[in-house]
């Protein structure tokens, strides 16, 4: 199984995968909301448990407005524990950084291996070679 795609009924989002070296790439397009991040995170987690990649590097185009801080460090707590840990985590906003510069705030203060990027090669670039 190398590419799925999943439009979950209602969810206001699509979201494609695919096999990269090391790892998974994940799409996803849609209209931004806080319930339509948890859900295309949840769905993320459903492929990185079936996959268990080494890293991920997820194309974020939601459109719409910013989540808050406070929404995304209820992301991340939500996400905690939940195996995302052991993945090295690359989320790019092509649309503009707005606030997820927090998301990777949050995320790394828990324990996760993530930075936020505004274009898909410096991300690549970072999941293939590392560095801060």
């Amino acid at each position: 199984m190398n590419a799925v795609e999943r439009e979950p009924d209602g969810a206001g989002f699509k979201i494609a995968f695919r096999a990269i070296p090391g790892g998974l790439r994940a799409h996803v397009v849609g209209t931004s909301s806080f319930e339509t991040t948890v859900a295309s995170w949840r769905a993320i987690l459903v492929e990185v448990r079936k996959r268990r990649p080494d890293v991920l590097l997820l194309i974020d185009e939601l459109r719409g407005p910013a989540l808050a801080a406070a929404q995304w460090q209820a992301l991340v707590e939500a996400l905690s524990g939940q195996g995302l840990e052991e993945v090295r985590i690359a989320h790019v906003k092509p649309f503009g950084l707005e606030s997820v510069e927090y998301c990777e705030i949050f995320a790394r203060e828990a324990g996760f291996d993530a930075r936020v990027f505004d274009n898909e090669t410096a991300a690549d670039l970072w999941l293939r070679y590392g560095g801060e």
